[in-house]
């Protein structure tokens, strides 16, 4: 059963819960070399099963989605109260071709995109933050929601890397 766009929003937003959204984005990028280190552009492209994503695929998401929200804050802060377009992402996983992008590119274009994107948060006033866009089909989103949002989407594909990174290293063995 496919989740709901408000069920989608709430599971994300419960991997974030009690935690500083811009101390979790902050730490991705080194977690997710952490995770990848050792492993082969071969292993990065194995994909752990039937319709799931690579981490090499995980990780063009990453880079894509980083893109995408960096467009939103800009957005949002530019004009409150402006809409904000859903996207499909396995539209862009087909289009973008992850399964044959470079890993080690996809996770360098995510790395600079986050760090442009932390310096833009992290210089934000305060009263900035109550800022929203009106997601096409989520609703209402603040520059707040929008970073928790994110974190919880950090955090989610984060696990995914581990579990798979895990499997692969076992079968090395």
């Amino acid at each position: 059963m496919r989740e709901t766009p408000r069920q989608y929003k709430n599971r994300i937003l419960g991997y974030s819960l009690n935690k500083d959204p811009l101390r979790v984005l902050a730490k991705t990028p080194h977690e997710l070399v952490r995770l990848i280190r050792g492993l082969t552009t071969k292993q990065l492209r194995r994909r752990p099963g039937p319709g799931k994503w690579s981490i090499a695929e995980i990780l063009a998401h990453l880079a894509d989605t980083e893109l995408a929200l960096g467009f939103r804050y800009r957005q949002v802060l530019s004009k409150n109260r402006t809409k904000l377009q859903a996207y499909d992402q396995n539209a862009w996983a087909h289009n973008g071709k992850y399964s044959k992008t470079d890993p080690k590119e996809s996770l360098a274009m995510f790395s600079v995109l986050r760090r442009s994107n932390l310096r833009l948060l992290s210089s934000m006033p305060r009263s900035r933050w109550k800022n929203y866009g009106m997601h096409e089909e989520r609703g209402k989103e603040s520059m707040s929601t929008i970073a928790r949002l994110e974190a919880g989407h950090d955090i989610n594909h984060l696990r995914q890397i581990e579990h798979i990174a895990e499997i692969l290293k076992r079968r090395v063995r």
